[in-house]
């Protein structure tokens, strides 16, 4: 195998959250929420969330994510997982069919994925943890306004405290100060105003 680099590698990431309850439903349900993210830049594709996901969900996720026009890992040589049983060997095969290698890292070993895991800290404690949702629908939009947060108006150590996809406002050095906020007030970005 040749040598890894950050700009060939994916990584993928699968949270579940628990004690989500659905207004028109009078259960608890758990969500899986399933990420991938590419190393090379921290930017984060959300793929999907299921209360089951089962293999089928997880083999369209795979040819979703591997699509050769639109698949977010397009270009993407490999994808480092954990051994969750989701990722199955017919999941590994789907992405080896789509030109991504899968690379399944060894038993309880947090520390060989840190910026997945670390994402997925973030996801749940600035917000998922935070909100209670009452629906599927409100908690996918709550996980894609926080992937708009987490791209566009978080700085990010990793890659040199900078934005992921800085807006125009982004280094402005004159100007009123405003504060963009997002999910109610939940998460909020300051940001200098054109003069």
């Amino acid at each position: 195998m040749e040598e890894l680099s950050e700009s060939a590698l994916g990584c993928a990431g699968l949270g579940g959250l628990h004690d989500n309850r659905g207004m028109d439903e009078e259960r608890v349900a758990t969500y899986y929420l399933l990420f991938f993210m590419e190393l090379a830049t921290r930017r984060v594709h959300f793929a999907g969330l299921a209360t089951n996901p089962d293999e089928g969900w997880m083999l369209q996720i795979a040819r979703n994510v591997t699509d050769a026009e639109e698949g977010f890992l397009r270009g993407k040589k490999y994808l480092l997982m954990d051994r969750d049983a989701k990722f199955s060997q017919a999941f590994r095969v789907t992405l080896e069919q789509g030109g991504v290698e899968a690379l399944r890292l060894p038993p309880r070993s947090p520390n060989l994925s840190p910026h997945i895991e670390r994402f997925m800290r973030s996801v749940k404690e600035e917000c998922l943890e935070r909100m209670i949702f009452f629906g599927e629908r409100a908690l996918q939009s709550a996980a894609t306004c926080f992937l708009e947060h987490f791209h566009a108006e978080r700085n990010h150590q990793g890659i040199g405290n900078r934005l992921i996809a800085p807006g125009a406002e982004a280094g402005r050095t004159s100007g009123r100060i405003a504060c963009h906020e997002r999910l109610g007030g939940l998460l909020r970005y300051y940001y200098r105003k054109a003069a």
